[in-house]
């Protein structure tokens, strides 16, 4: 346990790195900046526009001033930032004659909008005019504002990997991702479908019910956020996640591999939803539902799938079983299975 008081930064990292702390509930930090700072200039230096005047390019990124940082609330991920950036692009006219400017970003921070951010973009004090300006003044200021969009979207799931996941389990990660679940670890019923499925494309399929279950010690309100808050799926899945849990909402996570619809959320007891994988026939859904059941301030989820096609029956069980159940577990500390 930390032995500085809570104002000393130190405490900040001891507490951190606290294997008690498996449910994230205490406030955690982790300083952004140097990752922000190298992978701002490692962007930024790919930046490239041309049109039929020449080329124009990021050649050198010679200010990158400023601090980022990601805060751990309770599994709730909050961004903060702010940077002032400087850089050389250089212009290559069709006739082969360079050029040199500048481009000045003050304003980068988590309280402005893209659509607010300033770009300035000049030529160098002693260039010639050229029309090489006009076109990094607007085809370049978007390629940047377009790169500065990646570092944020890179700082919410690149960086963040491993922030919510719990001391207790990092010697379990690898071994657990490698090896597949033990079927008899959980509670497996199947039955074929009377009725084949349709595709768009007008091809009967034939399909499959099944239900799965498993048991989580705690509380249904607690597994029911896992599910429904973009943060926690992307620290589960380890990967980037677009989640809109409301009725009707979409959502698409491990990287575009599964995609669906929400099509009913009861908070703590029931999520209802269009799903698939990404290999199945084309516009065909599975549907599924999870059940949260209290236990005493435990929870038994019960996933009901119905539709799913026969040939993709193993494949979804071992996937719900692998990237949802032993996912959570080895995230968030809720007793996973160490393989």
């Amino acid at each position: 346990m930390a032995k500085w008081g809570k104002g000393d930064p130190r405490w900040i990292v001891e507490e951190r790195a606290d294997a008690t702390n498996v449910n994230n509930w205490h406030w955690t930090e982790r300083d952004a900046t140097n990752w922000s700072s190298d992978k701002l200039k490692e962007l930024l230096l790919a930046v490239r526009v041309e049109n039929e005047d020449g080329s124009c390019e990021v050649t050198e990124v010679s200010k990158v001033e400023g601090e980022a940082s990601i805060n751990n609330r309770k599994g709730k991920l909050i961004f903060f930032y702010e940077w002032n950036l400087k850089m050389t692009w250089t212009g290559t006219a069709k006739s082969g004659v360079k050029y040199k400017g500048t481009v000045e970003i003050s304003n980068l921070s988590d309280e402005n909008d893209m659509d607010d951010l300033d770009v300035t973009v000049s030529l160098g004090k002693d260039e010639p005019e050229t029309d090489l300006t006009a076109l990094m003044k607007k085809e370049g200021a978007k390629k940047i504002r377009e790169t500065l969009g990646m570092y944020m979207d890179a700082l919410r799931t690149e960086f963040t990997q491993g922030m919510i996941l719990p001391t207790i389990n990092d010697l379990s990660k690898d071994a657990g991702a490698q090896a597949a679940p033990k079927v008899d670890k959980y509670q497996v019923t199947t039955e074929l479908s009377n009725a084949a499925s349709k595709t768009s494309a007008g091809v009967k399929i034939p399909t499959c019910r099944f239900i799965l279950k498993d048991h989580f010690p705690a509380p249904p309100e607690e597994i029911y956020r896992v599910f429904v808050t973009q943060e926690l799926v992307q620290g589960f899945t380890h990967s980037a996640a677009v989640v809109d849990a409301e009725k009707g909402g979409k959502f698409k996570l491990l990287e575009g591999n599964v995609t669906g619809e929400f099509l009913e959320l009861v908070p703590e007891q029931k999520i209802a939803m269009k799903w698939r994988f990404k290999t199945w026939p084309t516009e065909h859904y599975a549907n599924i539902t999870i059940h949260f059941v209290d236990q005493s301030g435990e929870t038994e989820l019960k996933v009901d799938c119905k539709g799913v096609p026969v040939n993709e029956e193993d494949r979804t069980k071992d996937g719900w079983k692998r990237y949802y159940f032993e996912g959570i577990k080895q995230t968030f500390g809720y007793g996973a299975r160490l393989y």
